[in-house]
């Protein structure tokens, strides 16, 4: 069968269309027939060798994916053959390359995939969608009422949060860096949408909050933005690091006078019992049609490098998907 794999840790071009042998279910494994697979940062960050899970070489890039159950190992008995599932390899800190025509994977990363969600959407569920969850819910303690920033809402991240904190009752603001962005961040349900290549969007922030800024900011690019975080967020307020590209600078005493709290998130972090809520959430969520993924771009397995760029590319506007 096909697979895009990392023979060595490098840029893009590392990435290569290999036939490798079909796999084989063991006890506690669903055997996947995959027709998506969603295409995150974090996947070049492993194939670059600079994250912290370094898999052995080679290895099948991706964690996230989509399609149709086709064999249960030994003690399975939560699915049948012909269900409709999603993937999230990054379960409790487990991964598991995906990007193939078929892949093994254990019980715990597989999930049910609602009738009302295409493959391509599930696809982009597992990394995305569990990481909002998690920043909104357990690392930034959202409460209904409350006001949220999202610094930088376009991307697959940024919409998914916009739809969770829609329907919790927050009062959403999200960037973007373009009028496309700022369109779709209005279209997921945000209230307000600024375009951070203004140089006044900040100040747009102030006034939209009435001079006290937003109780949560959710940030995707904190070494470009943390110490603007830092004096726009509300005192007594908290920022969730979600993306960070580099270091950067900041004045701890803005945090000290405001009584602050900064925190950051991996999702391979969260504990068993957390994911469990997390997929608990989304699946009520998935079912009631509050979540719906946005898909950027569907791309062949043969333009997996394509891909790998183009989820870093900025001005992001939803999720890029590899069909095998």
């Amino acid at each position: 069968m096909r697979a895009i794999r990392v023979h060595k840790f490098g840029g893009p071009e590392e990435l290569t269309l290999d036939d490798i042998p079909e796999p084989v279910v063991g006890p506690g494994e669903v055997l996947v027939d995959v027709r998506a697979v969603g295409v995150n940062p974090v996947d070049t960050y492993i194939r670059s060798g600079i994250h912290a899970i370094r898999p052995e070489l080679p290895f099948v890039t991706a964690s996230d994916a989509a399609g149709v159950v086709a064999a249960l190992g030994n003690g399975v008995t939560e699915y049948t053959i012909g269900d409709r599932v999603y993937l999230a390899g990054f379960a409790g800190g487990y991964f598991k390359g995906v990007m193939a025509e078929r892949v093994a994977v254990p019980l715990s990363a597989v999930q049910p995939l609602p009738d009302n969600i295409s493959f391509a959407a599930g696809a982009a569920l597992g990394v995305p969608y569990a990481t909002a969850y998690y920043a909104l819910e357990m690392r930034g303690k959202a409460k209904p009422g409350q006001t949220l920033f999202i610094h930088g809402a376009s991307g697959s991240v940024g919409t998914a949060l916009i739809q969770m904190a829609r329907a919790r009752g927050l009062t959403v603001i999200g960037s973007a860096g373009s009028d496309a962005g700022c369109k779709l961040v209005l279209e997921q349900g945000a209230h307000h949408a600024l375009n951070h290549h203004d140089d006044d969007y900040m100040d747009d922030l102030s006034r939209l909050t009435g001079g006290q800024g937003p109780e949560l900011i959710i940030e995707m690019l904190a070494n470009v933005n943390l110490a603007t975080d830092l004096d726009a967020v509300a005192k007594y307020g908290r920022i969730v690091i979600v993306g960070n590209r580099g270091e950067v600078t900041i004045n701890a005493r803005v945090a000290m006078m405001k009584d602050l709290d900064i925190v950051g998130l991996a999702l391979n972090n969260a504990t068993p019992d957390e994911m469990s809520q997390i997929e608990a959430g989304l699946q009520a969520g998935l079912s009631s049609g509050i979540l719906q993924p946005v898909i950027r771009e569907e791309l062949k397995m043969e333009e997996a490098r394509a891909a790998h760029e183009k989820v870093l590319e900025p001005g992001a506007l939803g999720k890029i998907i590899v069909t095998p």
